[in-house]
C-alpha cells in the first residue's frame, strides 16, 4: 500500500515572520535615532517601536489562534523583545532622555533581563518552566508605554512637556516590577538548583 510522504513543517510561517521582522526593525530604529534629527526622527523611531511592539502581541496571537506554535517561534520572540527594548533603552541613554539617576531605572530593567535570560536557559535543561504571571504581563505593558513616551516626548515638549515626565515615571513602575517578577525565576532556580544537590 503506497503512503503520501508528510511534508516536513516549516517554521518561516506568518507568526515567525513577524518575530523577524522585528529583529530587522532594531537596526533600523537605531539607525534613525543616531543619524537623524529633530522631531522627524522621534516620530519615525516612534513610529518603527510601536509597529514592532504590535507585533510582540500579534505573532503570539497568531501562532496560538492558527496552532502554528513551534520551538524556532519560542525560542526567537523572546530574543526579539529583549534586542528592541534593549535598543531602546541604550538609544535613550545616550541621547540623554534617560539620564541621572533615572539611568539605574533602565539598568535594572536590562540587568533583569540578562538575569532572567541565564535563569530560563538553567531551568531549561531541567524541563523547568516558569509561567508567565499577571504582574510580568502588566511590567511588559508598562514599560513598552514608558519607552514609547520617552521616545515621543522631546518631539512635542513645546505642546505636552508632560509626556517624558509621565515616561520616566512609568520607567520606575516597571523597573519596581522587574524586580519583583525576575524572583519569580531566582526562586525557581535556587529550588531546582538546590535539589540537585540534593539539599
Amino acid at each position: 500500500m503506497l503512503t503520501t510522504p508528510q511534508r516536513p513543517r516549516s517554521d518561516i510561517n506568518l507568526p515567525n515572520a513577524l518575530t523577524l521582522g522585528r529583529i530587522a526593525a532594531v537596526p533600523v530604529f537605531v539607525v534613525v535615532l543616531y543619524f537623524m534629527d529633530g522631531a522627524m526622527a522621534r516620530w519615525v523611531a516612534f513610529a518603527i517601536f510601536l509597529i514592532a511592539s504590535f507585533t510582540d502581541w500579534l505573532d503570539g496571537h497568531l501562532a496560538r489562534t492558527w496552532e502554528q506554535q513551534s520551538r524556532f517561534g519560542a525560542m526567537l520572540d523572546p530574543i526579539a523583545d529583549k534586542l528592541l527594548v534593549a535598543a531602546a533603552l541604550l538609544m535613550l541613554v545616550a541621547d540623554q532622555t534617560i539620564a541621572g539617576i533615572h539611568v539605574f531605572a533602565a539598568l535594572i530593567i536590562l540587568s533583569r533581563e540578562v538575569l532572567v535570560s541565564g535563569l530560563r536557559e538553567f531551568l531549561a535543561t531541567l524541563n523547568v518552566k516558569v509561567a508567565v504571571t499577571t504582574a510580568a504581563k502588566w511590567k511588559t505593558a508598562i514599560q513598552m508605554i514608558a519607552i514609547g513616551l520617552l521616545i515621543a516626548g522631546p518631539a512635542i515638549t513645546a505642546t505636552m512637556p508632560w509626556m517624558t515626565e509621565a515616561g520616566v515615571c512609568l520607567l520606575w513602575i516597571a523597573a519596581l516590577l522587574t524586580l519583583w517578577t525576575g524572583t519569580d525565576y531566582f526562586r525557581a532556580a535556587i529550588h531546582h538548583a538546590s535539589s540537585d544537590n540534593g539539599n
